[in-house]
């Protein structure tokens, strides 16, 4: 995705989630990275990870690399769990964000200290720039009774659902040019 971005002219940065990538170590389970997530505080992880991305837009934004009045989010999954927060702390400067395969139910697979309902809600409910949701129909991990009733708190006037058949891990090939098409059409 970031290879899409960059060809539009526009700057793209990936963070790492938290307890993953080069946060930690080495590699963690999902277990062991959401016990240690549910040990510090749901609410304070994404308030540390949104601070992350407004540090990094600020970063590049100094370097003369990034437009702070031209923002987009893209992140699906666990991007979208911590990207709500990210969204929000990125102010007014954000144009559009793609978000998608979260809600605000998930199966017993997660750690119930991971869980934060109503904080995704809160979070979804500040968002008034564009969105474009991506939902999987047969999720099975994010329910899609929780992922719509996530898509329609986002405060946004300006909001888009995108449904494809499958589960959690399946994105169709074409889904890509979607996503870019949108922050495109928000951005330039």
């Amino acid at each position: 995705m970031a290879d899409r971005i960059t060809s539009s002219g526009c700057a793209a940065a990936a963070i790492d989630g938290p307890f993953h990538g080069e946060r930690v170590a080495s590699p963690l389970t999902p277990a062991e990275y959401q016990s240690r997530i549910a040990t510090e505080g749901v609410d304070r992880v994404l308030d540390r990870m949104a601070d992350d991305w407004v540090a990094a837009r600020d970063l590049l934004v100094e370097a003369g690399t990034a437009d702070p009045t031209r923002q987009a989010y893209f992140g699906l999954s666990m991007a979208t769990r911590f990207g709500l927060a990210a969204a929000v702390a990125l102010g007014t400067g954000l144009k559009c964000a793609v978000f998608g395969k979260f809600g605000t139910r998930s199966t017993a697979h997660f750690n119930p200290g991971v869980h934060a309902p109503q904080r995704a809600l809160n979070d979804a409910s500040a968002i008034s720039a564009p969105v474009l949701f991506h939902l999987q129909w047969d999720d099975e991990i994010f329910p899609r009774p929780g992922q719509l009733q996530l898509f329609d708190a986002f405060a946004s006037p300006d909001k888009e659902l995108l449904g494809f058949a499958g589960g959690h891990r399946h994105t169709p090939a074409h889904a890509p040019a979607m996503w870019h098409a949108f922050i495109n059409r928000h951005i330039l």
